[in-house]
């Protein structure tokens, strides 16, 4: 009687097992009726329609700041052209500040990149992780997978795995990570995996070990420099007041304070964006020929990542609609 219960067991496990592989693995994905899943509501809800000829980019910097710096002016010329854009915070940068920390800080500083995306005309999010704590973990990772899948990305940027703040690093990990995870179709299945890869770049830094930053995109900023110095003023907690490294002298205490503070740091951010024209100046000649590439005076500058699509030529002037002659 014993051998018989235990026998019977076995044959209903095998057939359940049997069942279980053929529904899950072995039936092609293209035959499964994705209507008749319970997460079918969720996939429909998630799945981002595509314009034709419209672009999606998202952007990925560990604070709410470091997107702005490094690609504010391409967002503003990305989202004046009608393609979507979206920054993402990976921490919420609640101890970025030498005198507030905490949740008051990271509301603070989430409403200032608010006002920035309303300045440059994209959308932003802001990630409840703390400052200074991210990690390369598997929950991480499936959070920006799901992010890139939910955008559905064209674009792809973030900072490179070297830079010198644990945070950025481990955010360029994080999306590096995820850079064939989106296109496959059983990691974070409740949302729709890409059936094409983005094109993943990293932002513009100065570290040389182990290896320097390779300018493979210079773009010229010039039309929209007002604007993304706009932006970068509405950061008050970190440009005005001076982050980690502030100190009270620096807060306004009138209008006139104020002024003057913002001033400061619109000089000193448009000098940041000549030079880094001035150092890529072949680049921009290159991308934009002779007579403009000289002549342009602020600019941004990318690195292919070789994780992800390599685009041809012809489809990077498509991805980065500025090139002109």
């Amino acid at each position: 009687m014993k051998k018989h219960i235990i026998g019977s067991i076995i044959v209903a496990s095998s057939a359940l097992a049997f069942v279980l592989v053929f529904a899950g693995r072995l039936v092609p994905a293209a035959e499964r009726e994705p209507a008749k899943s319970p997460l079918a509501g969720e996939r429909a809800r998630d799945a981002q329609p595509k314009k034709a000829g419209r672009l999606n980019i998202i952007c990925f910097g560990a604070h709410p700041d470091d997107c702005e710096i490094r690609a504010g002016g391409a967002a503003a010329m990305w989202a004046a052209k009608g393609h979507r854009v979206k920054f993402v915070s990976t921490t919420n940068g609640d101890i970025g500040h030498w005198k507030e920390a905490g949740g008051p800080l990271a509301q603070r500083r989430t409403k200032e990149v608010q006002e920035a995306a309303k300045i440059l005309g994209i959308e932003t999010e802001v990630l409840d992780n703390h400052d200074g704590e991210l990690m390369p973990t598997l929950e991480n990772r499936k959070t920006i997978v799901q992010l890139i899948r939910r955008w559905n990305a064209d674009i792809v940027m973030a900072h490179r795995p070297n830079d010198y703040h644990p945070d950025h690093r481990y955010t360029g990990v994080l999306v590096q990570d995820a850079a064939f995870m989106v296109i496959c179709p059983f990691f974070c299945p409740d949302v729709p995996h890409l059936t094409k890869n983005p094109v993943f770049l990293y932002f513009w830094d100065g570290f040389q070990k182990p290896n320097p930053f390779r300018p493979d995109v210079v773009v010229a900023i010039d039309q929209v420099i007002d604007k993304k110095l706009d932006a970068l003023v509405a950061l008050e907690s970190q440009f005005v007041e001076g982050c980690v490294t502030g100190h009270e002298g620096l807060i306004p205490k009138n209008d006139q304070e104020r002024a003057a503070a913002h001033q400061k740091v619109r000089s000193g951010f448009r000098g940041r964006f000549e030079a880094t024209a001035n150092q890529y100046r072949q680049r921009l000649i290159e991308l934009y020929g002779k007579e403009n590439g000289k002549n342009l005076r602020c600019a941004e500058a990318f690195e292919m990542c070789e994780y992800g699509r390599q685009p041809s030529a012809a489809e990077l002037q498509q991805l980065f609609p500025f090139f002109e002659r």
